[in-house]
């Protein structure tokens, strides 16, 4: 049977939307078996998305004993927050003196379209684009990667977490972006660092008000 990269690229991209949608949760078990009778392919492209899904952080590989969907105990999503809290300030500094005018703007829209959105599912979707935006230009690479690896192994968390408060919250997280957006455009780092971590820190305390969320069993 001829490898097709593609195919293998595609799995792991439905499965990812699985995994960051909730379809698969933490602690699930991905059979191999059934995955390639859905798609129709043999195992091989199967490993190899579940490969890179594992580099990712969203899968759990065990040598000899299956693939899980990664989950996080309550302190292991604390110690993902903290770092986020770290390191997606710093990622943003370095983005900073690229930013332009029209990278600006771009910025202000996809801030609207958070405000924008329907549902919570589409408001946090939209809020990921943001963030992935005013970071974009840094030329870190290697941040970048652990700043995404951290976000994917936190996501169904913080999905579980955010989209009850949307409605509650949603005043203050637009007033969050807006003071992040205005220390962009006044080239403010110190105090655009400072709103970036304030920003995800409140996700780290409301997990820390969720203790069932990170049972496992």
């Amino acid at each position: 049977m001829v490898h097709d990269p593609a195919r293998s690229a595609a799995i792991a991209a439905e499965l990812r939307t699985r995994i960051i949608g909730g379809r698969l949760q933490p602690g699930a078990r991905i059979r191999q078996e059934e995955i390639a009778a859905e798609f129709g392919v043999s195992r091989i492209p199967i490993r190899e998305a579940l490969r890179s899904l594992s580099d990712a952080g969203l899968v759990t590989l065990v040598p000899a004993t299956g693939a899980w969907v990664t989950e996080l105990s309550l302190e292991e999503c604390r110690e993902v927050y903290l770092m986020r809290e770290r390191l997606e300030p710093l990622l943003l500094s370095l983005a900073m003196p690229a930013h332009t005018a029209e990278s600006l703007a771009e910025f202000a829209q996809l801030a609207e379209a958070v405000e924008a959105a329907d549902s919570p599912g589409e408001f946090l979707d939209r809020d990921r684009d943001f963030h992935r935006a005013i970071m974009a230009a840094a030329r870190a690479d290697r941040l970048r990667a652990t700043v995404d690896h951290l976000w994917n192994l936190s996501h169904y968390y913080r999905r579980r977490l955010v989209a009850p408060q949307v409605s509650r919250r949603k005043d203050d997280i637009f007033a969050e972006h807006r003071m992040i957006l205005r220390a962009l455009e006044i080239r403010d780092a110190e105090t655009a660092e400072a709103a970036m971590s304030a920003h995800i820190r409140h996700t780290r305390l409301l997990a820390e008000t969720a203790p069932q969320l990170f049972e496992r069993g």
